[in-house]
Protein backbone atom coordinates (compact mmCIF):
# COMPACT_ATOMS: atom_id res chain seq x y z
CA UNK A 1 0.00 0.00 0.00
CA UNK A 2 3.16 2.11 -0.17
CA UNK A 3 1.97 3.45 -3.32
CA UNK A 4 -0.75 5.61 -1.45
CA UNK A 5 2.45 7.63 0.58
CA UNK A 6 4.02 11.06 -0.37
CA UNK A 7 7.14 11.06 -3.05
CA UNK A 8 9.18 13.03 -0.19
CA UNK A 9 8.81 10.16 2.47
CA UNK A 10 10.27 7.29 0.20
CA UNK A 11 13.61 6.44 1.39
CA UNK A 12 13.48 7.70 4.81
CA UNK A 13 15.25 5.92 7.63
CA UNK A 14 13.76 6.86 10.71
CA UNK A 15 15.69 7.06 13.91
CA UNK A 16 15.72 4.00 16.20
CA UNK A 17 15.70 4.50 20.07
CA UNK A 18 16.92 1.91 22.66
CA UNK A 19 15.09 -0.71 22.76
CA UNK A 20 12.42 -0.51 26.03
CA UNK A 21 11.74 -3.76 26.87
CA UNK A 22 8.56 -4.56 29.46
CA UNK A 23 10.14 -7.66 31.11
CA UNK A 24 10.74 -7.81 34.78
CA UNK A 25 14.40 -8.10 36.76
CA UNK A 26 15.97 -6.36 34.01
CA UNK A 27 19.39 -4.05 34.30
CA UNK A 28 18.66 -1.09 31.81
CA UNK A 29 22.06 0.41 31.07
CA UNK A 30 21.30 1.11 27.06
CA UNK A 31 19.13 4.04 26.82
CA UNK A 32 21.05 7.02 28.72
CA UNK A 33 18.30 7.51 31.67
CA UNK A 34 19.17 8.55 34.76
CA UNK A 35 19.32 6.37 37.37
CA UNK A 36 17.71 8.05 40.13
CA UNK A 37 14.20 9.23 40.56
CA UNK A 38 12.91 13.17 39.97
CA UNK A 39 13.24 15.49 42.52
CA UNK A 40 10.50 15.22 45.20
CA UNK A 41 9.85 18.52 43.87
CA UNK A 42 8.56 17.49 40.47
CA UNK A 43 6.45 14.83 41.89
CA UNK A 44 4.66 16.90 44.14
CA UNK A 45 4.07 19.67 41.37
CA UNK A 46 3.05 16.98 38.94
CA UNK A 47 0.40 15.99 41.88
CA UNK A 48 -0.93 19.39 42.54
CA UNK A 49 -1.36 20.05 38.65
CA UNK A 50 -3.79 16.95 37.95
CA UNK A 51 -6.64 18.83 38.91
CA UNK A 52 -9.89 20.37 36.80
CA UNK A 53 -7.63 22.91 34.92
CA UNK A 54 -7.01 19.58 32.76
CA UNK A 55 -9.78 20.78 30.64
CA UNK A 56 -7.71 23.71 29.19
CA UNK A 57 -5.18 24.50 26.96
CA UNK A 58 -1.65 24.87 28.45
CA UNK A 59 -0.33 27.92 27.73
CA UNK A 60 1.46 27.77 24.35
CA UNK A 61 4.61 30.01 25.39
CA UNK A 62 5.29 28.29 28.75
CA UNK A 63 5.98 32.01 29.92
CA UNK A 64 7.03 30.82 33.70
CA UNK A 65 9.24 27.80 32.61
CA UNK A 66 10.93 30.24 29.97
CA UNK A 67 11.41 32.91 32.91
CA UNK A 68 12.72 30.04 35.13
CA UNK A 69 15.60 29.03 32.52
CA UNK A 70 16.07 32.59 31.55
CA UNK A 71 16.77 33.60 35.65
CA UNK A 72 18.96 30.88 35.63
CA UNK A 73 20.90 31.58 32.76
CA UNK A 74 20.58 35.86 33.15
CA UNK A 75 18.44 36.36 30.22
CA UNK A 76 15.28 37.37 28.98
CA UNK A 77 12.37 34.92 27.59
CA UNK A 78 13.26 36.25 24.29
CA UNK A 79 16.15 33.73 24.27
CA UNK A 80 14.11 30.83 25.34
CA UNK A 81 12.06 28.71 23.33
CA UNK A 82 10.49 25.66 24.99
CA UNK A 83 9.75 22.23 22.81
CA UNK A 84 8.51 18.63 23.20
CA UNK A 85 12.32 17.11 24.14
CA UNK A 86 15.30 18.50 22.68
CA UNK A 87 14.40 16.08 19.79
CA UNK A 88 11.29 18.42 18.76
CA UNK A 89 13.65 21.68 19.39
CA UNK A 90 16.43 20.11 17.29
CA UNK A 91 13.94 19.57 14.22
CA UNK A 92 12.77 22.97 14.32
CA UNK A 93 16.03 23.66 14.19
CA UNK A 94 17.14 22.20 11.33
CA UNK A 95 13.91 23.29 9.13
CA UNK A 96 14.05 26.92 10.39
CA UNK A 97 17.65 27.19 10.54
CA UNK A 98 20.05 24.84 8.81
CA UNK A 99 18.22 24.19 4.89
CA UNK A 100 20.43 26.79 2.49
CA UNK A 101 22.21 26.20 -0.69
CA UNK A 102 25.17 25.17 1.20
CA UNK A 103 25.86 21.56 2.95
CA UNK A 104 25.52 21.77 7.05
CA UNK A 105 28.00 19.89 8.82
CA UNK A 106 28.67 17.43 11.45
CA UNK A 107 30.77 14.39 12.55
CA UNK A 108 30.54 11.04 10.79
CA UNK A 109 30.04 9.67 13.99
CA UNK A 110 27.87 11.36 16.81
CA UNK A 111 23.93 12.00 17.24
CA UNK A 112 21.71 9.48 14.11
CA UNK A 113 18.64 11.46 14.47
CA UNK A 114 20.87 14.56 12.49
CA UNK A 115 21.07 12.55 9.16
CA UNK A 116 17.67 11.97 9.88
CA UNK A 117 16.51 15.10 10.18
CA UNK A 118 18.41 16.34 7.03
CA UNK A 119 16.40 13.59 4.90
CA UNK A 120 13.02 14.70 6.21
CA UNK A 121 13.94 18.14 5.23
CA UNK A 122 16.00 17.49 1.72
CA UNK A 123 19.05 19.66 3.84
CA UNK A 124 22.09 18.91 2.12
CA UNK A 125 24.68 17.82 4.64
CA UNK A 126 28.31 16.31 4.50
CA UNK A 127 29.98 14.32 7.70
CA UNK A 128 33.61 15.30 9.17
CA UNK A 129 35.24 12.32 10.74
CA UNK A 130 36.16 12.33 14.13
CA UNK A 131 40.37 11.92 14.57
CA UNK A 132 41.77 8.34 15.43
CA UNK A 133 41.30 9.17 19.10
CA UNK A 134 37.58 10.10 18.18
CA UNK A 135 38.26 13.40 18.66
CA UNK A 136 36.46 16.61 17.01
CA UNK A 137 39.25 18.41 14.94
CA UNK A 138 37.70 21.93 14.78
CA UNK A 139 39.99 23.02 12.21
CA UNK A 140 37.71 20.54 9.72
CA UNK A 141 34.65 22.87 10.45
CA UNK A 142 36.37 26.15 9.11
CA UNK A 143 35.10 26.27 5.88
CA UNK A 144 31.86 27.64 3.79
CA UNK A 145 29.07 25.88 5.14
CA UNK A 146 24.80 25.92 5.81
CA UNK A 147 25.34 25.29 9.45
CA UNK A 148 27.00 23.19 11.86
CA UNK A 149 25.82 20.83 14.40
CA UNK A 150 27.91 19.27 17.49
CA UNK A 151 26.99 17.63 19.81
CA UNK A 152 28.66 18.32 23.01
CA UNK A 153 29.38 15.67 24.73
CA UNK A 154 29.32 13.75 21.49
CA UNK A 155 26.94 10.89 21.48
CA UNK A 156 27.80 7.90 21.36
CA UNK A 157 31.02 8.75 22.86
CA UNK A 158 30.56 11.24 25.40
CA UNK A 159 33.94 12.81 24.35
CA UNK A 160 33.47 16.48 25.05
CA UNK A 161 34.87 20.21 23.45
CA UNK A 162 35.85 22.71 26.50
CA UNK A 163 34.74 26.43 26.08
CA UNK A 164 37.31 27.76 24.69
CA UNK A 165 37.20 25.14 21.75
CA UNK A 166 33.64 26.18 21.06
CA UNK A 167 34.24 30.10 21.16
CA UNK A 168 37.07 29.47 18.14
CA UNK A 169 34.80 27.59 16.13
CA UNK A 170 32.45 30.55 16.48
CA UNK A 171 35.16 33.15 15.74
CA UNK A 172 35.24 32.03 12.70
CA UNK A 173 31.94 30.99 11.42
CA UNK A 174 30.04 33.89 12.38
CA UNK A 175 27.84 33.74 8.80
CA UNK A 176 26.68 30.84 9.53
CA UNK A 177 24.07 29.00 12.19
CA UNK A 178 26.49 26.73 15.00
CA UNK A 179 23.80 24.68 17.03
CA UNK A 180 24.87 22.76 20.52
CA UNK A 181 23.43 19.74 20.93
CA UNK A 182 24.21 19.74 24.97
CA UNK A 183 22.09 16.97 26.06
CA UNK A 184 24.79 15.61 28.65
CA UNK A 185 26.67 18.76 29.04
CA UNK A 186 25.46 18.82 32.88
CA UNK A 187 27.47 15.28 33.45
CA UNK A 188 30.83 16.89 33.34
CA UNK A 189 31.50 19.55 29.93
CA UNK A 190 30.81 23.33 30.01
CA UNK A 191 27.61 25.13 28.59
CA UNK A 192 28.14 27.52 25.78
CA UNK A 193 25.57 29.00 26.68
CA UNK A 194 27.35 31.71 28.57
CA UNK A 195 29.02 32.80 24.30
CA UNK A 196 25.23 33.18 23.31
CA UNK A 197 25.46 37.42 24.25
CA UNK A 198 28.78 37.86 22.15
CA UNK A 199 28.24 35.31 18.41
CA UNK A 200 24.37 36.05 17.72
CA UNK A 201 24.82 32.64 15.58
CA UNK A 202 24.83 30.54 18.30
CA UNK A 203 21.84 27.95 19.02
CA UNK A 204 22.24 25.86 22.54
CA UNK A 205 19.95 23.49 22.73
CA UNK A 206 19.62 21.09 26.16
CA UNK A 207 17.50 18.80 27.69
CA UNK A 208 15.80 17.85 31.12
CA UNK A 209 15.42 13.89 30.16
CA UNK A 210 18.91 12.91 31.22
CA UNK A 211 20.71 15.12 34.37
CA UNK A 212 17.20 16.53 35.64
CA UNK A 213 15.27 12.61 35.67
CA UNK A 214 12.20 13.50 33.43
CA UNK A 215 12.55 11.38 30.22
CA UNK A 216 9.03 10.79 30.99
CA UNK A 217 7.75 13.97 30.25
CA UNK A 218 9.68 15.48 27.19
CA UNK A 219 10.81 18.64 27.57
CA UNK A 220 13.25 20.56 25.99
CA UNK A 221 14.67 23.67 25.19
CA UNK A 222 16.93 26.07 23.47
CA UNK A 223 18.87 29.16 24.34
CA UNK A 224 20.08 31.63 21.69
CA UNK A 225 19.67 35.03 20.17
CA UNK A 226 16.57 36.56 19.90
CA UNK A 227 16.58 36.12 16.05
CA UNK A 228 16.95 32.54 16.20
CA UNK A 229 14.39 31.99 18.92
CA UNK A 230 11.77 33.94 16.38
CA UNK A 231 12.57 31.55 13.85
CA UNK A 232 12.11 28.59 15.96
CA UNK A 233 8.61 30.17 17.51
CA UNK A 234 7.40 30.54 13.60
CA UNK A 235 8.06 26.88 12.90
CA UNK A 236 6.41 25.72 16.40
CA UNK A 237 3.65 27.88 15.16
CA UNK A 238 3.22 25.89 11.73
CA UNK A 239 3.42 22.45 13.61
CA UNK A 240 1.98 22.35 17.16
CA UNK A 241 0.86 25.65 19.83
CA UNK A 242 1.01 23.56 22.17
CA UNK A 243 4.07 21.03 22.79
CA UNK A 244 4.26 21.07 26.16
CA UNK A 245 1.43 20.29 28.55
CA UNK A 246 0.39 21.51 31.77
CA UNK A 247 1.99 18.83 33.75
CA UNK A 248 5.17 19.13 31.80
CA UNK A 249 5.38 22.80 32.28
CA UNK A 250 4.88 22.46 35.58
CA UNK A 251 7.27 19.35 36.88
CA UNK A 252 9.87 20.81 34.35
CA UNK A 253 10.02 24.25 36.31
CA UNK A 254 9.67 22.16 40.37
CA UNK A 255 12.80 20.17 38.63
CA UNK A 256 14.65 23.11 37.44
CA UNK A 257 14.07 25.56 40.59
CA UNK A 258 15.52 21.81 42.76
CA UNK A 259 19.22 23.00 42.14
CA UNK A 260 20.48 20.95 45.49
CA UNK A 261 18.75 17.66 43.76
CA UNK A 262 20.03 18.35 40.45
CA UNK A 263 23.31 18.84 42.22
CA UNK A 264 23.50 16.25 44.23
CA UNK A 265 22.05 13.52 41.66
CA UNK A 266 24.21 14.38 39.09
CA UNK A 267 27.41 13.78 40.75
CA UNK A 268 26.42 10.99 42.38
CA UNK A 269 26.33 10.07 38.35
CA UNK A 270 29.71 11.68 37.64
CA UNK A 271 31.13 9.13 40.59
CA UNK A 272 29.49 6.02 39.52
CA UNK A 273 30.63 6.97 36.09
CA UNK A 274 34.68 7.26 37.01
CA UNK A 275 34.47 4.53 39.03
CA UNK A 276 33.03 2.50 36.47
CA UNK A 277 35.32 3.31 34.24
CA UNK A 278 38.22 2.72 36.01
CA UNK A 279 36.69 -1.06 36.51
CA UNK A 280 36.38 -1.61 33.05
CA UNK A 281 39.80 -0.16 32.22
CA UNK A 282 41.11 -3.23 34.34
CA UNK A 283 39.07 -5.69 32.75
CA UNK A 284 40.89 -5.02 29.28
CA UNK A 285 38.47 -2.72 27.89
CA UNK A 286 39.02 0.32 26.06
CA UNK A 287 37.04 3.41 27.80
CA UNK A 288 36.60 6.79 26.15
CA UNK A 289 37.37 9.76 28.37
CA UNK A 290 33.40 10.64 29.43
CA UNK A 291 31.62 13.68 30.27
CA UNK A 292 28.30 12.19 29.63
CA UNK A 293 26.37 9.85 31.85
CA UNK A 294 27.60 6.88 29.47
CA UNK A 295 30.61 5.28 28.63
CA UNK A 296 31.90 3.93 25.25
CA UNK A 297 34.03 1.41 25.80
CA UNK A 298 35.26 -1.96 23.94
CA UNK A 299 37.47 -4.82 24.47
CA UNK A 300 40.25 -5.83 22.19
CA UNK A 301 39.55 -9.77 22.19
CA UNK A 302 35.71 -9.54 21.82
CA UNK A 303 33.54 -8.26 19.19
CA UNK A 304 31.18 -5.64 20.58
CA UNK A 305 27.57 -7.51 19.40
CA UNK A 306 29.06 -10.65 20.62
CA UNK A 307 29.44 -9.26 24.04
CA UNK A 308 26.16 -7.50 23.99
CA UNK A 309 24.11 -10.47 23.29
CA UNK A 310 25.54 -12.50 26.32
CA UNK A 311 25.06 -9.60 28.69
CA UNK A 312 21.81 -9.65 27.81
CA UNK A 313 21.34 -13.08 28.45
CA UNK A 314 22.90 -11.90 31.89
CA UNK A 315 19.71 -9.65 32.08
CA UNK A 316 21.99 -6.73 31.44
CA UNK A 317 21.16 -4.38 28.12
CA UNK A 318 23.40 -2.21 26.97
CA UNK A 319 23.75 -0.13 23.04
CA UNK A 320 25.39 -1.43 20.33
CA UNK A 321 26.08 0.16 17.03
CA UNK A 322 26.95 -1.43 13.68
CA UNK A 323 28.30 1.59 11.96
CA UNK A 324 31.81 0.69 10.97
CA UNK A 325 34.68 2.34 12.95
CA UNK A 326 32.48 2.14 16.10
CA UNK A 327 30.98 -1.59 15.51
CA UNK A 328 32.89 -3.22 18.66
CA UNK A 329 31.94 -0.27 20.84
CA UNK A 330 29.46 -0.65 23.64
CA UNK A 331 27.52 2.16 25.32
CA UNK A 332 27.03 1.73 28.43
CA UNK A 333 24.33 4.34 30.36
CA UNK A 334 25.61 4.90 34.07
CA UNK A 335 23.30 2.81 36.54
CA UNK A 336 23.14 3.25 40.16
CA UNK A 337 26.35 1.56 42.18
CA UNK A 338 24.50 -1.46 42.38
CA UNK A 339 23.77 -1.69 38.82
CA UNK A 340 27.28 -0.77 37.70
CA UNK A 341 28.65 -3.58 39.92
CA UNK A 342 26.43 -6.30 38.56
CA UNK A 343 27.51 -5.02 35.25
CA UNK A 344 31.17 -5.38 35.98
CA UNK A 345 30.91 -8.86 37.65
CA UNK A 346 28.96 -10.05 34.48
CA UNK A 347 31.68 -8.46 32.30
CA UNK A 348 34.69 -10.78 34.68
CA UNK A 349 32.48 -13.46 33.72
CA UNK A 350 31.76 -13.77 30.43
CA UNK A 351 36.16 -12.46 29.86
CA UNK A 352 37.16 -15.33 31.91
CA UNK A 353 34.64 -17.92 30.28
Amino acid sequence: MNELWSDCIRGLEAYTPGEQPSIAQLIKLNTNENPYPPSPAVLSALQSAVNANLRLYPDPDGKALKQTIADMLGMTRDNIFLGNGSDEVLAHAFLALLKHERPILFPDITYSFYPIYCGLYAIQFETIALDSAFQIDLRDYMRPNGGIVLANPNAPTGVALDLSQVRSLLEQCRDSVVVVDEAYVDFGAESAAALIKDYPNLLVIQTLSKSRSLAGLRVGFAIGDRNLVEALELVKGCFNSYPLDRLALAGAEAALRDTAYFDKTRHQVIDSRDKLEAELKTLGFEVLPSKANFLFARHPSHRGQALQQQLRHKQILVRHFSKPRIADFLRISVGTPGECDALVGALREILQS
